[in-house]
C-alpha cells in the first residue's frame, strides 16, 4: 500500500491526461512531434458553491456531476487539439451549415448525440436484461424468478465488459488506455513519496483502487443488490425504478471507493478486487512520453501546503 494517500485524481484524454487537484485542474497534451503542453481546465463546481454537498452519502452524486462536466470539457479540448493536427477541408455542405447556423449546429449535434447515448445505455443496461429474463421465465417457468436480479446484473456486466473489449481494439482507445496507465502510475509514484521522474513512475503499479473503472464495476454489482428490492417484472416499471435508484447506487459506490483508496485491509481488498481485475482491460502500460505528460500535469496541480494528503 502507498505510504500516503492523495485526493488528486485524473482522467485519460485523447493524447493527453487531466489531473484534478484540490485547487486547480490541469491537462497535459502530447503532439505528434512529442512536445508536451499543459492547460488549466475549469468548470463551476456545485460542491464548492454549496459545502453541504461535500457531506458523506450526499457528495457522491454531486461529485459525479462535477466530474462528468469537467471530464467532458477536457475531452472536448483534447479532441479539438487532436483534430487540429489532422484538420481536413470542410465539405460544401459543412460550410453551408456553418454559415447558416454557426455554433448552433454543433451544439445541437452534441445534444442529440448525448440524448441518443443515454437512451442506448438505458435500453442496453436496464430494459434489455429485464425483457430477456421475462422471455427466459416463459420458457422455464416461475421457478427461476428469484434469480432475476442476478441474471440482469450479470448480463449488464457482460455487456459492459464486451463493449470495453471491442473498443479497446481501436488504436485511439488503446492509446487512451495507455494514458490511463500513466495517470495511475504517476499518482502511485507521488503517493509513495518518490521524485516524479519517468524512471520512478515506470516502476509503479498500473491498477489503482480509486479508479473510475472500479467505480463503474462496483455500481453494476451494487445494482444487483438493489434489484432484489424492486418487485416489478414489467420491463418499463423495472427500468423506471432502477433509474430512480441510481443516486443511491452512486452514493454508496462513491463512499466504498473512497474507503478502498484510503484504507488497506481485508474488507477493502475484497471490495476493490472486481474493479482491480476490470482495470486489466482499461489500464495499459504507457510509453515514456505518456508518463512525461502525466508528470507534467501532476506537478502542476500538487499544492504547496500539502492539503491534498488525506492520510
Amino acid at each position: 500500500m502507498a505510504k500516503r494517500v492523495t485526493s488528486i485524481g485524473g482522467q485519460a484524454l485523447l493524447e493527453g491526461i487531466l489531473m484534478v487537484g484540490p485547487k486547480k485542474n490541469v491537462a497535459a497534451f502530447c503532439d505528434e512531434a512529442g512536445n508536451i503542453t499543459t492547460e488549466e481546465v475549469s468548470t463551476p463546481s456545485l460542491r464548492e458553491k454549496y459545502p453541504i454537498l461535500k457531506k458523506p452519502f450526499i457528495r457522491g452524486v454531486f461529485s459525479m456531476v462535477d466530474t462528468l462536466r469537467l471530464g467532458m470539457k477536457a475531452l472536448t479540448l483534447s479532441a479539438d487539439k487532436v483534430g487540429g493536427e489532422e484538420e481536413e477541408e470542410p465539405s460544401k455542405f459543412e460550410k453551408w451549415l456553418e454559415k447558416k447556423f454557426g455554433d448552433k449546429v454543433m451544439n445541437a449535434v452534441v445534444a442529440v448525440g448525448g440524448v441518443l447515448g443515454v437512451a442506448l445505455a438505458v435500453l442496453l443496461f436496464f430494459f434489455l436484461p429485464a425483457v430477456l429474463f421475462n422471455g427466459l421465465m416463459m420458457l422455464t417457468g416461475d421457478g427461476i424468478s428469484g434469480w432475476r436480479s442476478v441474471f440482469e446484473g450479470l448480463l449488464r456486466i457482460v455487456i459492459f465488459v464486451l463493449y470495453i473489449v471491442v473498443i479497446s481494439k481501436m488504436p485511439e482507445i488503446d492509446r487512451t488506455f495507455r494514458y490511463h496507465g500513466a495517470e495511475h502510475k504517476t499518482i502511485f509514484c507521488y503517493e509513495n513519496d518518490l521524485p516524479l521522474t519517468v524512471e520512478n513512475v515506470r516502476k509503479q503499479k498500473r491498477f489503482h483502487p480509486r479508479c473510475g473503472s472500479s467505480f463503474m464495476i462496483l455500481m453494476l454489482l451494487l445494482g444487483i443488490i438493489i434489484g432484489f428490492f424492486i418487485p416489478f417484472s414489467n420491463p418499463f416499471l423495472r427500468t423506471f425504478c432502477k433509474l430512480l435508484c441510481l443516486p443511491i447506487v452512486v452514493s454508496i459506490g462513491y463512499e466504498l471507493i473512497k474507503l478502498c483508496g484510503k484504507y488497506d485491509n481485508v474488507l477493502t481488498r475484497i471490495i476493490a478486487a472486481p474493479g482491480l481485475w476490470f482495470q486489466r482491460l482499461t489500464v495499459k502500460e504507457p510509453t515514456d512520453k505518456m508518463m512525461e505528460a502525466a508528470i507534467a500535469a501532476m506537478k502542476a496541480v500538487i499544492p504547496e501546503n500539502g492539503e491534498d494528503i488525506i492520510r
